[in-house]
């Protein structure tokens, strides 16, 4: 079964300081029906004004990734964690048995851009946790994200759940197996590419689910692209 998940489709929330489109149920915007994909809970794609941010506000036992597309993210939360998330760099915090945490704009003239993911937890109430890194995808290949046990120099997250990230430039096509018994969630971040037998655009997406094929992505123009590997 293969899901279409339009990015004109999505829930969106404005603020005179913030943009944010919603790809499943996110505050104020609810739709039964788009509620999650597996243990992938959210997407969000939020464009954030300069100087502003999300005041502290607190979270339990979610995964939650940040990666940032364009500007400077900044961080901090009551465990210790903190820094500035710079485009092409991803964040990863485990909120565990609860962490109070805020991210603000860094910069006071460019706006910040960037996807927030929530995944859930394969265990409740362990303890906070967070780390980041700088993504040095290969030109027009695959390159992991995070992962359940940190392979290829990937974060470490607490679900068996794999993330994997793709540049590419025009023209350039990667490919991955879908296997059987497995969820997987491909979202563009940028770009257009094509995919599936269909053209897809900046926050567009395709979900599978008990597909078995070898998935071909092919750059339409210059892209971003971000694929979930999840359990069932």
């Amino acid at each position: 079964m293969i899901i279409e998940r339009p990015s004109g489709a999505r829930g969106e929330g404005r603020a005179d300081w913030l943009h944010s489109r919603h790809t499943f149920s996110f505050s104020r915007y609810y739709d039964p029906a788009w509620m999650g994909f597996g243990v992938l809970r959210v997407i969000n794609e939020d464009v954030v004004a300069p100087g502003a941010g999300f005041a502290p506000h607190r979270h339990a036992n979610m995964e939650i990734l940040s990666y940032v597309l364009a500007g400077e993210l900044s961080h901090r939360d009551d465990s210790g964690g903190g820094g500035v998330i710079r485009a092409g760099e991803l964040q990863w915090m485990s909120a565990g048995h609860g962490i109070e945490h805020s991210e603000y704009n860094a910069s006071p003239a460019q706006p910040v851009h960037f996807l927030q993911i929530w995944i859930q937890p394969d265990r409740l109430n362990a303890a906070p946790a967070y780390a980041q890194r700088a993504v040095e995808a290969p030109r027009d290949g695959w390159v992991l994200m995070a992962s359940p046990d940190g392979a290829q120099d990937s974060l470490a997250i607490r679900q068996d759940a794999r993330l994997w990230l793709a540049r590419l430039a025009a023209g350039a096509r990667v490919e991955q197996t879908l296997l059987p018994g497995r969820r997987y969630w491909l979202q563009v971040a940028q770009g257009r590419v094509e995919a599936a037998g269909r053209e897809l655009n900046a926050g567009d997406a395709l979900g599978f689910a008990e597909e078995s094929l070898a998935l071909a992505v092919t750059a339409a123009q210059d892209a971003q692209v971000l694929l979930f590997d999840l359990p069932a």
